[in-house]
């Protein structure tokens, strides 16, 4: 997506996470809390990854995008797929988008990243254009 900016990685903690997980320190039933909320998220809204569940190595992972921002009004909060980005973020100004991973099967969910989207982030290429024409 050519607005997507600002992106936070969450692969490090995941990692420190399942080394917890694995060497006993951390049970699974601290990880496996996926709520019915976000399940049914990820049966509706999810988008199918090629990745194995990490905990139970049963189930293949599904990628779940909220979207968060003041002009969203109503929308904040929600679950959306992924082929929908793309015409919110013309639409909008800003709004924030948070991906999580989750395992239908047993329950593990982990926040992947984090990015901004929206209109402002074609602002700065705009700007520079205007800029170029009033000095000329």
């Amino acid at each position: 997506m050519r607005t997507q900016r600002q992106v936070v990685d969450y692969s490090l903690r995941k990692r420190a996470l399942l080394r917890e997980v694995y060497s006993g320190r951390v049970g699974t039933y601290e990880v496996c809390d996926a709520s019915p909320y976000l399940k049914n998220a990820a049966r509706f809204h999810g988008e199918p990854t090629d990745c194995r569940c990490p905990v139970c190595r049963r189930e293949n992972l599904t990628h779940v995008h909220y979207i968060y921002g003041d002009e969203l009004r109503q929308s904040a909060g929600q679950a959306r797929s992924k082929t929908e980005l793309p015409v919110l973020a013309m639409t909008h100004r800003e709004f924030q988008v948070y991906v999580v991973e989750v395992c239908r099967g047993c329950g593990w969910n982990h926040l992947v990243e984090q990015y901004l989207l929206g209109r402002d982030g074609l602002a700065g290429a705009t700007g520079v254009q205007r800029r170029r024409e009033v000095a000329e």
